[in-house]
């Protein structure tokens, strides 16, 4: 009577498993290998360069074991992904980067090791890099991001008073198409004129003469508008695709060719292309060149398609007005999850920007420009409330500049979805507020900051 089948197990230092069989005299040997851990997938590839820096994002489908580090003479950034292969659409990466990009001339991409990918980006000047990784959010998933920054930023105030090249578009951002600019308003009233006393015109002062005309100098006054979102982060959508990010930045720089028509005003955009600013770093810009109103200007969503009308919003120290400014207030204050901020630069600049410093004068101011600017808004559109709302908008947290959040209209309503991608709204929108801010400061001229013309 033949014997039971007889199993024995040995282990290997290759992790295998080496199983014997006896069965009948025969033996039977059967090896069994554990299958490769897959290798993650790189997703998307997205480039967004700007003056202010350039950011190259990888969506992945985990997260990802990043080393890098800087190489002089040439200047170069070399990135090492560890747990990837190479695949095509990584290899889209190398076309991506076009040749008006401030920062970095080429990229090259290769397999350095098995399961290693290098990227090596030529850059064209000396950079500052952040390399961070972002959790899933949104309809995204694990981000990879490179930020190159440069390392000798240019002076704000500087770049601002270099008028002649105010009207001049750089080759990312071609002018818009857009019909016949209206010439200036006249002024409501003068703006914060400043004139020397007159002199005495009596005989103890006889080198006087009447007619001659005196020196007149005007108060330089200084907005800084705000598109909204931007890069990796469009805002909302309409139901015919028109995104937030692109009806937001199209308007503000329709507003910023007719403030730039006037000679007593500038204005500095806190993003001119298609790149993300986190919240705090818009209130940084403003601040930097001592803007005296800060305007940042939205295109509204809610869940309802039938939500319609513009809106003002001004900052609250007590809490919001209503439950949809909170809503708002909330939604909006998340732009920073979506666009993505490297959390550790952003809450050193939380706590030296957007601290609760704003005082009641700053809000008071706020609700002043912001009634002056829904009055003419109101002109052109429905108004979605009769009044300033107020909200705790990071955005608005500038402790020193009157600042303001328009929703100019409803972008998930498809009848205002249209308005605001026609240019005749787009015009009419930026000199609503326009006018709206010149009358509140022909009525509320800023205080002096050494800037005259």
């Amino acid at each position: 009577m033949p014997r039971s089948p007889e199993i024995r197990s040995q282990p290997v230092k290759s992790k295998s498993r080496r199983t014997i069989l006896k069965a009948g005299g025969a033996l039977f040997v059967s090896v069994i290998t554990p299958l490769p851990a897959l290798a993650s997938q790189i997703l998307a590839v997205r480039v967004w360069p700007s003056d202010d820096y350039t950011r190259v994002t990888l969506e992945n489908d985990s997260d990802l074991k990043v080393t890098h580090f800087v190489v002089k003479n040439p200047e170069r950034l070399v990135v090492d992904i560890e747990g990837i292969d190479l695949n095509s659409t990584l290899k889209d990466l190398v076309a991506k980067i076009q040749p008006n990009d401030p920062y970095i001339k080429q990229v090259r991409v290769g397999q350095n090791r098995p399961s290693v990918v290098r990227l090596v980006f030529d850059l064209k000047d000396e950079i500052k890099p952040q390399v961070f990784t972002l959790a899933p959010v949104g309809e995204y998933k694990y981000r990879f991001v490179i930020d190159l920054y440069p390392a000798n930023p240019p002076d704000p105030i500087a770049a601002l008073i270099q008028k002649g090249d105010w009207n001049k578009e750089s080759p990312a951002n071609p002018p818009l198409a857009q019909g016949p600019v209206a010439p200036p308003k006249p002024d409501p009233a003068p703006l914060a004129e400043i004139k020397p006393q007159p002199e005495d015109k009596n005989e103890r002062n006889p080198k006087v003469v009447p007619d001659e005309p005196r020196m007149q100098l005007t108060r330089m006054i200084t907005i800084a508008l705000d598109p909204g979102h931007g890069g990796e982060d469009p805002g909302a959508t309409g139901a015919r695709g028109n995104r937030e990010k692109d009806v937001v930045l199209s308007i503000a720089k329709r507003l910023k060719r007719k403030i730039e028509q006037y000679p007593n005003m500038r204005v500095m955009l806190t993003r001119d292309a298609d790149f993300f600013v986190p919240l705090g770093q818009r209130v940084v810009k403003a601040r930097k060149v001592q803007a005296d109103l800060f305007v940042s200007i939205h295109a509204d969503a809610f869940v309802q398609p039938t939500a319609r009308g513009s809106s003002v919003f001004a900052l609250s120290e007590k809490g919001a007005s209503s439950t949809a400014a909170r809503w708002l207030a909330n939604k909006e204050n998340s732009a920073d999850l979506i666009g993505g901020v490297n959390i550790k630069t952003h809450d050193r600049q939380l706590a030296s920007v957007l601290l609760d410093l704003s005082t009641t004068a700053q809000i008071n101011d706020s609700l002043r420009v912001g009634n002056a600017v829904l009055k003419e808004i109101g002109g052109i559109n429905k108004l979605h409330k009769g009044a300033v709302e107020q909200a705790g908008f990071a955005v608005l947290k500038a402790p020193d500049i009157p600042s303001i959040l328009i929703e100019t209209a409803f972008i998930s309503n498809p009848e205002e979805e249209a308005k605001l991608t026609d240019e005749r709204y787009q015009e009419q929108m930026a000199d609503a507020i326009l006018t709206g801010i010149r009358n509140y400061f022909a009525k509320n001229p800023p205080l002096a900051k050494n800037k005259l013309t």
